[in-house]
């Protein structure tokens, strides 16, 4: 055995050690939409926010209660939006691998990464619920990076340094207090959309 088959020997049993311990189907056309779907729902929540602070000088054209139910809804319709588009190209890459959606690595992925996301979820829906609006963007950030490392052990090692920024970008949030949508923005959209695309071209296409 020559050096060339020794080591392809070794990069396929790596392969099949990663297979078995880690879920390598995450999709980075499903990041990419889920991008696009932050940028839109930030941009819609970030021009009724405008519009609201300039009608205080005059009529206002919604009631802050309704305007806080609105801007809920459009979190709540890109977090399901991205689920599903995540769930339904993962599913395709998978079968596309010849792997299974629904395995051991798959199911340690996806409860690592929820535990988190539930503490977040619940702690958010208490700041809304006590009227603490400015903190939902850091928290949601720093939330949701804690979950990317959690889970990043058992799927693409590069979505650990994902989580790492986001939870950067959720402090910054706190620093920069009232810009908290425009680093909403950033995490979920403009880094999803840039992660999504280098998983692509590393992963999907080759």
């Amino acid at each position: 055995m020559d050096k060339k088959d020794y080591l392809k020997d070794i990069s396929e049993i790596k392969d099949i050690m990663n297979r078995s311990t880690r879920f390598m189907s995450l999709s980075g056309i499903s990041g990419i939409l889920a991008g696009i779907y932050a940028l839109i729902g930030g941009f819609v929540a970030y021009k009724l926010l405008l519009d609201y602070g300039r009608s205080m000088y005059g009529s206002s054209v919604l009631p802050l209660s309704i305007l806080e139910l609105i801007l809920v809804g459009i979190a709540i319709v890109v977090a399901l939006l991205s689920v599903f588009t995540a769930y339904l190209f993962t599913k395709r890459k998978a079968k596309k691998n010849n792997e299974k959606v629904w395995t051991k690595a798959s199911k340690q992925l996806m409860s690592s990464f929820l535990v988190p996301m539930l503490a977040g979820g619940l702690f958010t829906l208490l700041l809304i619920y006590r009227g603490y609006y400015g903190l939902v963007a850091p928290i949601t950030l720093i939330f949701y990076g804690l979950a990317l490392i959690n889970a990043s052990k058992y799927t693409l090692s590069m979505i650990k340094y994902l989580g790492g920024i986001e939870l950067i970008l959720g402090l910054l949030a706190m620093v920069f207090f009232g810009h908290g949508i425009l680093f909403w923005m950033l995490g979920f959209g403009v880094l999803h959309i840039l992660y999504g695309t280098l998983i692509y071209f590393k992963f999907d296409k080759a």
